[in-house]
């Protein structure tokens, strides 16, 4: 316990040096400013009008109970008033000046009451003026500054002016003791409010990381369920390359030993990237909580929408759906997305829109396919639901991915709209063998 406060004490210098011998605006060692400076300009309106009284007092005072005169005692109560309004900016640098008033006024306030025309009995430099000024500025710096600074400043002040003061003649126990007191009670208040500031600021930006953190969770499982759905796309191709390989040589009359080694190799290389793929899935839906059945279920395309415009029919939402255009093949990409974005837009208006008619337009292109969902006003209030869903972010995923572009947003009908346009290229045509053996070989 000695060595340790030995070493307190041997450090004391330094620490004291590093808090208040600084130029820094705030030497809390770290960046940002407290909420509460923001209403700054509207802090100034009552301030100024303290520092206005701490000057009329203090001019008075010094000029005539000091014998200072009148310049004197207007210049050094204005340092101690402007000191108030800086410390809302440069508290540390505030302080400094009104310990340097106080150092200053004291060989005048020795004198204080001799040959004088008003009389004085005060207990300085804690009475009027001085004990509203040193208050105001240690209050500033307490809700501006760590409690370690405020306590020092606190103490030195305290020190300070027991020593300014014991050269003054007119000394009263009752009157230091509660001027120490107001400035004790005004740090406090200072540090208990700064606490307050600070949790709240560090509960905000902790609620803000988490909605980060939440918003980033979301959109990585909804990019993982999207990535199983494309992955069993890519299985169901990969296993067709497989078999069409290993059909290729029966196709052909006397096939070269060339032709049957570069068809085993393209069926190897298939199976083997079957088999990695399939270790992607494993882990990809270590965490599915869909049933087994329905995990291996094929992915659906636009050929069941009518399906899934009939079930949700079936859930009451009435729903009609229009296909213009002529229908062209389309990469089974394309298909799923398509299909996904119509199933979560119609689950969307039947959980936030009740009673609303939906309509479905699918519109086919050269370029690719439209898909546009529809609904009117709902014509009662949506039940609450438990936390957040990720209709939209699916979709606005899917739709990135496939390099196309999503609109969602109000009606003016007090409805809702969401469209998608997915540019797709048509699937790529199979390639069989050439029909001449000769060519092949």
């Amino acid at each position: 316990m000695v060595k340790r406060s030995a070493r307190v004490l041997r450090a004391l210098p330094r620490t004291l040096r590093e808090d208040l011998a600084t130029t820094a605006v705030d030497p809390n060692g770290h960046s940002g400013k407290p909420r509460w400076l923001e209403w700054r300009p509207v802090i100034m309106v009552p301030l100024v009008m303290v520092v206005v009284g701490v000057l009329i007092a203090g001019s008075n005072q010094y000029a005539f109970a000091f014998g200072m005169g009148i310049q004197l005692g207007i210049l050094f109560a204005g340092v101690q008033s402007v000191a108030i309004v800086v410390a809302l900016y440069r508290p540390l640098q505030a302080w400094w000046a009104s310990m340097l008033v106080m150092v200053l006024l004291t060989p005048f306030a020795a004198n204080a009451g001799f040959g004088t025309r008003v009389p004085w009995s005060g207990a300085f430099p804690w009475s009027g003026a001085g004990i509203a000024m040193q208050a105001g500025v240690l209050f500033l710096l307490a809700l501006r500054l760590r409690p370690r600074i405020a306590a020092e400043t606190l103490t030195i002040t305290v020190l300070a002016g027991l020593l300014c003061g014991a050269s003054t003649p007119w000394r009263s126990a009752n009157d230091i003791r509660l001027a120490i007191g107001v400035l004790v009670t005004t740090v406090v208040m200072g540090i208990a409010l700064r606490g307050l500031a600070v949790a709240r600021t560090r509960l905000v930006e902790q609620e803000e990381l988490t909605a980060e953190e939440r918003a980033r969770r979301t959109l990585l499982e909804e990019r993982n369920r999207i990535a199983r759905e494309l992955h069993d796309v890519v299985a169901h191709h990969m296993s067709v390359i497989s078999i069409q390989a290993q059909v290729v040589p029966h196709l052909v009359e006397n096939p070269s030993e060339e032709l049957r080694e570069n068809v085993e190799g393209i069926r190897r290389n298939a199976v083997d990237a079957l088999t990695e793929l399939r270790r992607v899935l494993g882990v990809l839906r270590s965490e599915d909580p869909l049933p087994q059945a329905a995990r291996h279920a094929p992915q659906p395309t636009l050929e069941r929408l009518d399906e899934l415009i009939g079930n949700t029919r079936g859930a009451g939402l009435t729903v009609t759906a229009e296909t213009t255009g002529e229908p062209r093949p389309l990469s089974p990409g394309v298909e799923l997305s398509a299909f996904r974005i119509v199933q979560e837009a119609l689950s969307n208006a039947m959980r936030h829109a009740p009673g609303a008619r939906v309509r479905v337009e699918i519109r086919h292109q050269e370029s690719g396919v439209t898909v546009r969902i529809t609904n009117t006003a709902p014509d009662r209030a949506a039940p609450p639901t438990p936390g957040e869903g990720h209709g939209l972010l699916g979709m606005r995923e899917r739709t990135t991915m496939l390099g196309g572009e999503l609109a969602t947003g109000a009606t003016p009908d007090g409805g809702y709209e969401v469209t998608a346009i997915l540019p797709a290229l048509p699937p790529a045509e199979p390639t069989g063998p050439a029909e001449p053996a000769e060519d092949i070989r």
